[in-house]
């Protein structure tokens, strides 16, 4: 199978609000009022968990048909914890993302245990999100020149 390629354009809105566009769609970021943003959409590490409960979801409903059983619903608790320090410039020998994501998956379904066990093994293992947070992920951050209009 070919590659997938995904794109997005970002621009600031100010210091701690951006504007994403993906596709057609406009995805607003902010920082609460505690961090200096305006707190009207979620913030960056907010939305790393809900592209991750995303993608699980995703991946839950194609593998449960697969495996041949109904998931009439999934609910995902997700939660990480992070030391805000390097995000604030002061020294700490935590990294600067989350230190531990911790996910609960709570299907709704009559499948049995073993098969649930099993569904969510293939679950974690295929998720394009997941493997990005549990995987180095080869980042090249470069400074463009902006476009002269």
């Amino acid at each position: 199978m070919s590659d997938l390629t995904f794109k997005i354009n970002a621009e600031s809105a100010s210091a701690a609000k951006t504007i994403v566009k993906a596709r057609n769609f406009e995805i607003v970021v902010d920082e609460p009022e505690s961090l200096g943003g305006t707190d009207s959409a979620a913030n960056p590490v907010e939305y790393v968990l809900a592209a991750f409960a995303g993608c699980l979801n995703v991946m839950g409903h194609l593998i449960a048909g697969e495996m041949g059983f109904k998931l009439n619903g999934l609910k995902i608790e997700i939660s990480g914890n992070l030391n805000p320090a390097k995000l604030f410039g002061k020294p700490s020998q935590d990294r600067a993302g989350y230190k531990a994501i911790t996910v609960k998956m709570l299907p709704d379904t009559d499948a049995d245990e073993d098969t649930l066990q099993e569904w969510m093994h293939k679950v974690e293992e295929r998720c394009p999100v997941s493997d990005n947070l549990q995987n180095i992920t080869p980042v090249k951050v470069e400074l463009g020149k902006p476009e002269l209009v």
